[in-house]
């Protein structure tokens, strides 16, 4: 494991760093005024600035093709601009699914003519992509999705719905799965496509979250017409187009970005009073804090791993999958364990600042631990892939989808 940046490596940081402090605002200890940004309506439209700013520095998305607007550099040059970016004011998470799986997948299989159209606009912030992948039947089990898509002339006729689609109410087009073949197994009758989210018989309906946001979405498709032009892949050879997207998926999830962490929980304890004084010098609140920070250092050396292999041009290992086991669920305790620690003040969010964050950090931890394949899927791939172990027996494998117990 390598911690240090090569010759080349320090001066590209020296740059960004450069190019950040005179385009962007650093992040100060104002902590409320970081979180306060992300209630602010004009986000959206601040957002999309941003990002053509970056696309026309050649920050946004430095491993690209340059024919498409990126610098054809190593993916450590990505990693850098990402870890220097985290320390100043920017607005994200508007372009993440995007660039990092919707657009990736379109460069494995789209047209030239297509990527032409299509990836500039994504990559300068015009147009906004999103994943039409999981559904009310098939969350995890991407295979088993139902969503159909029937074949007329020249187009596709496409009927169903997903669910948890992030940023569906204001993306411009989203990449989508569907069954077009229900008579064999599963992954075999799968076809993706790519479509305009404002066709005809599309319908966004955004899902009001325990938080009081509102971030993801049912979409509902009645009757969509599709052309057979945007299809992405063979007939039938969706799942493969799928694991692509997953596979970006699963490194872009990996370990949430913001959130408060075990800097933010000792600034807490030093602010609180429990019966026996303050609750730093409490015994089991400094062990539990303890706990976290052991933790913390270990997902950022597992990180660092992930880091040395994109440095040297490796692909990284199953990494990130343990950094989300772990993370997920760390951001969820902790922020139990800050509400539960401030009492009744802990769900005062607009009263108490500190309490809304941590408030946000427990109800949004439920989510991450679902988002990019949920605790027990993950917790499969280690099992399988690192640890060698047998595979889940799976008897639906070898089945046609339409005599799976009512599906189809």
């Amino acid at each position: 494991m390598d911690f240090n940046d090569t010759p080349e490596e320090a001066a590209f940081r020296k740059e960004v760093r450069a190019w950040l402090e005179a385009n962007a605002v650093r992040k100060s200890d104002d902590r409320q005024s970081n979180r306060a940004r992300n209630d602010d309506p004009e986000l959206l439209k601040k957002a999309k600035a941003w990002q053509a700013k970056k696309a026309q520095a050649g920050y946004a998305r430095m491993t690209w093709p340059k024919e498409f607007g990126g610098r054809g550099a190593s993916p450590i040059l990505q990693v850098i601009y990402q870890q220097e970016e985290q320390n100043f004011l920017v607005p994200l998470g508007f372009f993440d699914i995007g660039l990092g799986m919707c657009i990736p997948t379109m460069m494995a299989y789209a047209s030239q003519d297509q990527l032409k159209r299509y990836v500039k606009p994504a990559l300068h912030g015009d147009e906004i992509w999103c994943q039409l992948f999981s559904e009310p039947a098939a969350g995890s089990d991407v295979a088993g999705i139902r969503t159909r898509a029937e074949r007329s002339g020249d187009d596709w006729i496409v009927n169903g719905q997903k669910v948890w689609t992030s940023g569906a109410h204001y993306c411009d087009y989203g990449i989508l799965l569907t069954r077009t073949d229900p008579s064999v197994p599963k992954h075999q009758g799968l076809t993706m496509f790519f479509l305009d989210m404002k066709s005809p018989g599309v319908e966004v309906r955004p899902i009001k979250q325990i938080s009081g946001g509102a971030n993801f979405n049912e979409v509902f498709f009645t009757d969509v017409r599709i052309p057979d032009a945007q299809r992405l892949g063979k007939v039938g050879d969706g799942w493969k187009a799928a694991l692509t997207t997953l596979m970006n998926e699963r490194l872009a999830v990996g370990m949430p970005s913001g959130g408060l962490d075990v800097d933010e929980l000792m600034e807490l304890a030093r602010d609180t009073e429990l019966e026996d004084g303050i609750a730093i010098r409490n015994q089991q609140v400094r062990s539990k804090i303890a706990e976290w920070y052991v933790q913390t250092q270990g997902l950022k050396l597992t990180r660092y791993r992930t880091l040395t292999a994109l440095s040297r041009g490796q692909t990284p290992g199953p990494e990130s999958s343990i950094i989300k086991i772990v993370a997920a669920a760390k951001m969820q305790d902790m922020g139990a364990f800050a509400m539960e620690l401030m009492g009744h003040a802990g769900i005062l969010k607009d009263e108490v600042p500190q309490a809304g964050g941590f408030q946000a950090q427990w109800v949004g931890g439920a989510g991450f631990r679902i988002a990019g394949g949920t605790d027990e899927i993950l917790r499969n791939i280690v099992a399988e892939r690192v640890l060698g172990m047998p595979a889940d027996v799976r008897v639906d494998k070898d089945i046609p989808f339409n005599k799976m117990g009512g599906k189809g």
